[in-house]
């Protein structure tokens, strides 16, 4: 990468942590996905509970393959064989894990937290619930302020989100949100995080590299 780029791209995580950080939320940076396990290791107990939510970034990142192998009690929602009503226990059970891990759709560069949901099984764990939120992000995910954020959740990360589940919906024939009142929208709940009444309960780890949609 050119130096001059990532000399921007340094000041501008800078800017974010430091932001999350005002808003009551602790952030990091790693430079990859090796780090990124390192760091998580720390940040959690062995032996404790760790649900996730829906994220491709964490299979890129190889989060989901460390919390198999690893001493976690994990409400693994990804696991062989499972059917819909154990996946529904797992998500009620993610409200009183000891970690929840997920992504997030778009990172203000002012420190806020902008997700789009499709039954709030992925943020409403992020609001409430679990004694520790850690959220694992690309580099990719930042935008200049929810407004741009919203943009990119609506016509990127959504349909291609939607592409990837099969989704009967406008957006996976066009490649852009035209907000449908589809049946089978993604795109239900919407969210943003500006702040924490517990100190560092949500912590944002920066990869340095682009992860997830």
């Amino acid at each position: 990468m050119d130096n001059d780029v990532l000399w921007y791209i340094e000041k501008q995580i800078d800017r974010t942590i430091n932001n999350l950080r005002k808003r009551n939320m602790e952030g990091f940076f790693v430079k990859d996905n090796k780090e990124l396990i390192e760091l998580l290791k720390k940040l959690i107990a062995e032996n404790s509970v760790v649900g996730v939510g829906d994220s491709m970034t964490l299979f890129e990142a190889g989060v989901i393959d460390f919390l198999r192998e690893e001493n976690y009690i994990f409400l693994d929602k990804y696991r062989d064989g499972i059917i819909s009503e154990e996946r529904k226990q797992i998500y009620i059970q993610n409200f009183s894990a000891d970690t929840f891990i997920c992504s997030t759709n778009a990172l203000t560069e002012s420190g806020e937290l902008y997700n789009i949901d499709g039954n709030g099984s992925r943020v409403a764990p992020m609001m409430y619930g679990p004694k520790q939120v850690i959220l694992v992000t690309g580099m990719n995910k930042i935008v200049k302020d929810i407004e741009e954020a919203e943009k990119r959740v609506r016509n990127y990360s959504a349909p291609i989100d939607a592409k990837r589940l099969n989704k009967n919906t406008p957006c996976t024939t066009l490649g852009y949100c035209v907000d449908c009142k589809s049946p089978s929208r993604i795109c239900n709940d919407f969210t943003i995080i500006r702040g924490q009444f517990i100190k560092d309960r949500i912590k944002v780890i920066i990869v340095g590299k682009q992860l997830g949609y």
